[in-house]
């Protein structure tokens, strides 16, 4: 299509869908509209297990579970823009015709799913004008499961258009906002998932993650996730912006508000033998209790501590975060050991960073672009990825990787900036031989009997959730996260506590020692940042994959010890807000 008409189509589908979703939201019966009844609110405060004997029971009906958070995932979405397509109250529906199993362990659960999910008579727009109106016949797999097991899909919720970022923005449905505070992004690429369940708008969140997108909203909301490792986790039944892409492979994994939710749910899911219908995932890989008890009846804990990257050390709130939580766990008879100065040279997170990168944009991005259409707007960090992965000529890139290297005297910056391009066959095998013999001195290393740790804790991001338009200059801060991806490693999201003003202000002499670092601390202001949440990430079982649950369970050995110490992370009040609305 010409141009001038391909943006008038897109002007029009993106206008089309925001009045659909306005107008869903408008025809809510009146059960979904109003305060909370008292009953509501203690479905909102039930652990997921009695809950779900209460459908059982029939004590409480899926519908009263719906209508609960239906009205709280109202004002999650006015409050941050969240959810993408409103699946009520079609979820009544599909529950009066018999397609939910109530008999099953996740019967009556609300679960939200990231917009790139399949939902049959639903669009999967993934933030794309083109795949407006094109809804899909039949749930995708994801889907399918979660109605066997029992829970509901609720809502679908924002995304950023190329799955490329820490924000979540496209044309189609707008701006997602930090529920913390709407000057703030929630994360990405998952990012409604963050908000919607940090405001008690859903009970179970699934998203996706190639280098960090359901820990980085999980981070920057507040909220738990858990990034699987690949093949624990079916992924057909999806749309993505950029299929084929394996370098780095992305994988869905479930996000909660609370740790006993991620638990009781993946182990759950995983009991839902998702190996029979996708062929993706490993036979026979059930949850193993055994592996759980493990860690959680272990007396002392061995857990390596991982302050820095070496590339974005992090700011004052997260170090603050995981200082709490080291000295909790020490508090606690834990073994706390240092490991940020002691890599092997063949297991610098640098060199991490910089394989995942270049595989990850090894088409110079050009599969995501297929996608769109004139004009339509792209993230400010995926247009630099794609400026510097397939519009600067080779040339131009080395003189630039050069000039950082050489004149500003920049070996971190230049590391990350030499071999991002579009890669030939030949090239791109080359860097998959790295990415290999990479994963195996991780393995080499901490199987070696001096180590021998039974997690690993670091941070799940430099700094805590940014301001809108930030990926421009902090796209490359994401090394936290994306090196487990890399190794393919489980690992988790904690809430910790919240920026301080005051604690948590940069040093008077503080200076960003290269180009990723200054990046990220470009906007890193205490002050402006007060309130916004801080996090860490464990890493469970290593050097192994396919760690789930020994993972979920280090993380509530470290919640444990977090509040024997009294650090108890204050979630958002959604009765309380419901209120000072009505008022």
């Amino acid at each position: 299509m010409l141009p001038p008409f391909d943006y008038i189509e897109h002007v029009r589908a993106c206008s089309f869908k925001q009045q659909q979703r306005k107008e869903r939201f408008a025809k809510l019966p009146s059960s979904y509209r109003g305060p909370l009844t008292q009953s509501q609110k203690s479905i909102l405060e039930k652990p997921i297990a009695e809950l779900v004997q209460d459908v059982k029971d029939k004590t409480t009906t899926p519908a009263e579970i719906l209508q609960t958070y239906g009205k709280t995932a109202t004002l999650a979405h006015k409050r941050t823009n969240c959810v993408t397509e409103l699946l009520l109250p079609d979820a009544e529906d599909w529950v009066r015709r018999g397609e939910i199993n109530l008999d099953g362990p996740l019967a009556g659960i609300p679960v939200s799913l990231k917009d790139s999910i399949a939902v049959g008579g639903f669009d999967v727009t993934v933030g794309y004008s083109r795949h407006v109106n094109k809804p899909y016949a039949e749930d995708g797999i994801m889907v399918k499961l979660l109605k066997r097991a029992g829970a509901i899909p609720h809502v679908k919720t924002a995304l950023p258009i190329t799955l490329l970022s820490f924000e979540s923005t496209n044309d189609v449905w707008g701006v997602a906002r930090n529920p913390h505070n709407p000057s703030y992004s929630p994360g990405g690429s998952t990012g409604g998932e963050g908000a919607i369940l940090a405001m008690n708008g859903s009970r179970i969140g699934i998203g996706s993650d190639v280098a960090g997108s359901v820990r980085a909203p999980a981070a920057w909301s507040g909220i738990f996730s858990l990034r699987c490792s690949t093949g624990r986790w079916p992924k057909m039944g999806m749309n993505t912006s950029m299929p084929g892409q394996e370098g780095i492979p992305s994988v869905f994994s479930p996000m909660a508000r609370t740790l006993d939710d991620l638990t009781y749910f993946t182990k759950s899911f995983i009991q839902m033998k998702s190996w029979e219908v996708d062929y993706t995932v490993h036979p026979n890989l059930n949850w193993r209790q055994d592996l759980y008890d493990e860690i959680l009846n272990k007396t002392t804990l061995r857990v390596a501590v991982m302050r820095s990257d070496n590339v974005v050390p992090p700011s004052p709130a997260i170090a603050r975060a995981l200082d709490l939580t080291v000295s909790a766990l020490k508090a606690s008879g834990h073994e706390c050991v240092e490991i940020q100065d002691k890599f092997p040279t063949t297991c610098q997170p640098l060199d991490g960073l910089r394989i995942a990168s270049t595989l990850l944009c090894a088409d110079g991005g050009q599969t995501y672009k297929s996608f769109f259409r004139t004009f339509e707007w792209i993230d400010s960090g995926a247009r630099q990825l794609y400026f510097y992965a397939s519009r600067l000529p080779r040339i131009f890139s080395y003189a630039h990787y050069f000039y950082v290297r050489y004149i500003r005297r920049d070996p971190v910056w230049a590391s990350l900036l030499r071999n991002m391009g579009q890669l030939s066959a030949y090239e791109n095998w080359q860097w998959v031989a790295k990415r290999e013999a990479f994963k195996a001195t991780w393995f080499e290393w901490l199987r070696q009997p001096e180590q021998s740790f039974d997690l690993l804790l670091c941070p799940a991001n430099a700094t805590p959730a940014l301001p809108h338009n930030a990926m421009h200059d902090a796209v490359s801060s994401c090394g936290y996260t994306f090196l487990f991806n890399l190794l393919d490693y489980t690992a988790g999201v904690i809430p910790v506590t919240k920026v301080d003003k005051v604690l948590d202000k940069l040093p008077a002499d503080f200076k960003a020692t290269n180009g990723a670092m200054k990046g990220a601390y470009r906007y890193y202001d205490a002050e402006a940042m007060e309130g916004l949440p801080c996090a860490v990430q464990v890493v469970g079982g290593v050097p192994l994959r396919l760690q789930e649950e020994r993972t979920l369970a280090a993380m509530k050995r470290v919640v444990d010890a977090l509040e024997s110490q009294g650090v108890v992370y204050e979630h958002i009040n959604v009765e309380n807000l419901m209120e000072s609305d009505k008022a």
